[in-house]
């Protein structure tokens, strides 16, 4: 991945002060604003890249990025939506579902995992944006992610309060607004058999944060060489959450929550199983992994 440089935090001009009117002059009352501010952590919004992948996720895609631009308007720096498959006419569509916000499109040749792709638009967009000063932090999305308010100030809040936090994520929901995907501890044999099958896991350690949505601060992300590209599907998020704190930085739960479909795609297709297998039996042989287990 091409290195970028850290970004140094501004802030904005103070306005000018209030005071009380003085004898004669008419009393003004303040007009409120109703349009959302940027969270109190923050003086100036913060900038972030966000990064999409569709693997024929069409209505999905378009309906995130219109959450985006109407809510994320102030956090969000770039948006970078990859093709993973051809998908005519969703270009021209996502860039009207987008108006507002600087949007890339990757197209593959042939389809990448899930890790490579996100990789990819990494190395893309903090080419471009930690260039010119504009962000400082990846965002990671899944396309059956939906916003009812910006987390982002929120989640860079999270990093902001601990220089050693490396990754921030929200609460997921469903759509009856339960909570879905908590953190977990490392999958075991024995934990995966009872999360399926019934009694629930064992332990209550939070290893691992679902990659569906999360906020990675960008020099953790680069100096940890990203997801690790030989898991196509499953089990990368927890291989690299796993890195990023066998490399000194902590996992930040931010105060906001968002709301994830979760299609469990493994339970219903036999491919989707096997790339769930095998990602299993990768990180169950992973040096990562033996490294946590000695710490």
């Amino acid at each position: 991945m091409p290195p970028h440089r850290a970004l140094r935090d501004g802030r904005a001009p103070r306005g000018p002060a209030l005071r009380a009117p003085r004898r004669g002059e008419p009393s003004v009352t303040p007009r409120v604003q109703t349009r959302m501010q940027p969270h109190p952590q923050f003086e100036v919004a913060p900038r972030v890249v966000v990064s999409i992948v569709s693997h024929g996720h069409r209505d999905a895609v378009l309906a995130l990025l219109r959450d985006l631009a109407r809510h994320a308007r102030l956090s969000v720096a770039r948006v970078v939506l990859t093709l993973n498959v051809a998908e005519p006419g969703l270009e021209i569509a996502a860039q009207s579902a987008c108006a507002g916000l600087p949007l890339s499109m990757l197209r593959n040749e042939r389809p990448l995992g899930f890790g490579a792709n996100h990789n990819a638009a990494f190395a893309h967009a903090f080419a471009h944006a930690c260039a010119h000063g504009a962000a400082e932090h990846f965002a990671v999305l899944n396309p059956d992610v939906r916003l009812r308010i910006d987390p982002f100030p929120a989640l860079c809040a999270a990093l902001a309060r601990d220089a050693h936090a490396g990754c921030a994520f929200p609460e997921q929901i469903d759509a009856n607004g339960r909570p879905c995907n908590p953190p977990r501890p490392v999958p075991s044999p024995a934990n995966l058999l009872r999360r399926y099958v019934g009694g629930g896991e064992l332990g209550q350690r939070a290893d691992w944060v679902n990659a569906a949505f999360a906020l990675f601060r960008a020099s953790a992300y680069q100096a940890l060489g990203g997801f690790d590209p030989g898991y196509r599907l499953y089990c990368e998020d927890v291989d690299l959450c796993l890195r990023l704190q066998l490399g000194g930085w902590r996992l930040a739960r931010a105060e906001c929550a968002v709301q994830h479909a979760g299609s469990r795609a493994s339970r219903a297709s036999a491919l989707h199983l096997y790339w769930h297998v095998r990602s299993l039996v990768r990180l169950w042989g992973s040096d990562a992994l033996k490294r946590w287990r000695r710490r």
